[in-house]
């Protein structure tokens, strides 16, 4: 046999035997660490999806190990999130995170989000807007006023004016709470997220004027300076013209009573034995004396 060829063979089986060995450790090292335990953490997860204004129970939670990456707000116990209000929807599987829970102590429902500091106030809507989805939690709204000036002489008649701008929204048309087969129930109001002194502003407005909502995108968060409008300004007529003036009154002149002269008399001196009287005689008016 030429030696040439069988050190091609030799060679070529060696280079084989390396290859094999190489894959052979590759492939024993993956199945190995495949085999090895990964470490877990337990985290606190809801069992069923948990809606805004709900109070956690022991019953809509479980303890999960967890092998992914650990939220910083994540809870890993149970008592830590038992007791305490939803103010974010979380779904099934979720971990809670403290961000989405009230407070300890601060009970459930739509007081539990309202943030410290701030107040609800509740605007009585129609049914276009608070039932039929145009105004939902979450967004931004504008609040107009409209309404007569107390007190004022104006050609204006109705005014309209923005009152508050950017406002959130922090419910609409449906009920924190449950019905008995756990739908919400329907309410023709709007709960308003705002500070102290826009609470005053819009409880007044709400009870002396006419109030409506404008929806804004939650992008636009510029406060525009708005002039306001009125009735005689749509109609074109000046509202800085003077009432037409009425004239004057002037009573009817009464008429002056006739003067008319004392008649002419005459005085004559009677002596009557001892007794003196003096009698008096009218002049006939128009004879000659």
């Amino acid at each position: 046999m030429n030696r040439r060829l069988v050190s091609v063979l030799i060679f070529a089986l060696a280079v084989a035997s390396i290859t094999s060995y190489l894959a052979y450790r590759l492939i024993l090292v993956r199945v190995q660490s495949q085999g090895r335990p990964v470490a877990t953490n337990m985290l606190v997860v809801a069992s069923h999806d948990l809606q805004v204004g709900v109070l956690i129970h022991d019953s809509d939670l479980q303890e999960v190990q967890w092998s992914a990456p650990i939220p910083e707000e994540a809870i890993k116990t149970l008592p830590d999130a038992a007791g305490r209000g939803v103010i974010a929807n979380i779904y099934k599987g979720e971990p809670i995170l403290s961000g989405r829970l009230a407070s300890k102590g601060a009970g459930a429902g739509l007081a539990a989000t309202i943030p410290m500091g701030m107040r609800a106030v509740a605007i009585r809507v129609n049914e276009v807007v608070g039932l039929a989805g145009f105004v939902l939690p979450g967004m931004r709204v504008d609040v107009l006023m409209a309404g007569n000036i107390p007190m004022a002489e104006s050609r204006a008649g109705t005014l309209c004016r923005t009152i508050l701008q950017n406002i959130e929204v922090l419910s609409a048309g449906q009920k924190m709470e449950k019905t008995a087969d756990g739908k919400p129930e329907s309410a023709q109001v709007v709960n308003l997220l705002v500070t102290p002194d826009q609470a005053e502003i819009l409880n007044l407005a709400s009870s002396e004027t006419k109030v409506q909502l404008v929806l804004r995108n939650p992008l636009d968060t510029k406060t525009e300076a708005t002039q306001g409008t009125s009735i005689a300004r749509l109609f074109g007529v000046s509202e800085t013209a003077p009432p037409a003036e009425r004239p004057a009154y002037r009573p009817t002149p009464q008429a002056k009573p006739i003067s008319r002269p004392e008649p002419a008399v005459e005085r004559v001196e009677v002596f009557r034995g001892g007794k003196r009287t003096e009698e008096v005689f009218a002049v006939p008016q128009g004879k000659n004396e």
